[in-house]
């Protein structure tokens, strides 16, 4: 972990959220409103105006994450999710000239990943694998320390893969106890803190399908660690015993038996997240100049 100063940006349809980042802390952040209906001109433009006041001499970079696929080489964003205009924006090129500092980016989940390497509970781990359970799910994924996020930083998806009759993102988001059970999820939680029946089958029932999605990462990827994040991952007193229940199903039990799966417990995640996918691109960067 170093010691600058890092601009962490994290994008989404409905806010962007900066943060600057040093030693693992978030010194001064800024909430700023998307204007996701308006042209990608627009929103580059807000964005700039509104992290301008966070950056001085002593930031260093500018880590950013946001919910599409993104061309890490060229620092291109080719799509994001619920901000229509923004199909192919030079994200990078566009804040390098405006500010004069580096720039990297790569998708959320992956910004996830690598925040719960560098600043959580993820450091002593060379292999993990880091999933983000909300209203979807993604996976970013950190092979010998460092960042794998494969073409377009689509590495990971692991919410598209058929699973049922839909997919595991269906069920294994905040989307199931809806689609399954007809109740919100927040409704649900709230039902099984007083002990309802229904509500804790329902949190059962999603443990074991969640059990199903952490297996297929164990076969091909087969990492010392799997940490949840997002909002579905405070509910985990309620599905980790069928979760883990499910995985005893799992052939290979040495493997299974060294494997850590956790909560994290990071604050201003995304934000940390965005920092930290700075920090490994940086530092991989450097280790292939002097190689």
């Amino acid at each position: 972990m170093s010691n600058f100063k890092i601009l962490g940006i994290d994008i989404g349809a409905t806010k962007m959220h900066a943060g600057v980042v040093q030693d693992g802390n978030v010194l001064q952040e800024v909430r700023l409103h998307t204007p996701a209906q308006a042209p990608q001109e627009q929103v580059l433009a807000e964005l700039a105006e509104g992290i301008a006041p966070l950056i001085d001499a002593e930031v260093k970079g500018i880590g950013i994450g946001v919910p599409g696929l993104v061309d890490e080489r060229r620092g291109v964003v080719c799509d994001v999710q619920n901000i229509p205009s923004w199909k192919e924006v030079h994200l990078k090129a566009y804040l390098e000239d405006r500010f004069r500092l580096p720039v990297y980016l790569s998708n959320d989940a992956n910004s996830f990943a690598a925040g719960e390497k560098m600043y959580g509970q993820g450091k002593s781990f060379s292999n993990l694998v880091g999933i983000t359970l909300g209203s979807g799910l993604g996976a970013g994924i950190i092979i010998h320390n460092s960042l794998y996020s494969g073409t377009l930083s689509s590495a990971g998806e692991l919410g598209g893969i058929p699973y049922l009759d839909k997919t595991i993102e269906d069920y294994c988001s905040g989307k199931f106890f809806q689609d399954t059970y007809g109740v919100p999820g927040e409704k649900l939680y709230a039902q099984a803190q007083q002990g309802d029946a229904r509500a804790l089958e329902a949190y059962a029932e999603y443990g074991k399908h969640l059990g199903n999605a952490i297996k297929i990462v164990l076969y091909i990827l087969s990492p010392q660690a799997i940490f949840l994040g997002g909002s579905v991952s405070k509910c985990f007193p309620l599905f980790q015993a069928a979760m883990r229940k499910s995985l005893e199903t799992f052939p290979f039990k040495a493997v299974r038996s060294q494997l850590h799966i956790g909560v994290s417990d990071l604050d201003n995640a995304a934000i940390l997240g965005a920092a930290a996918l700075f920090e490994l691109k940086n530092q991989h960067n450097l280790q292939t100049q002097s190689a």
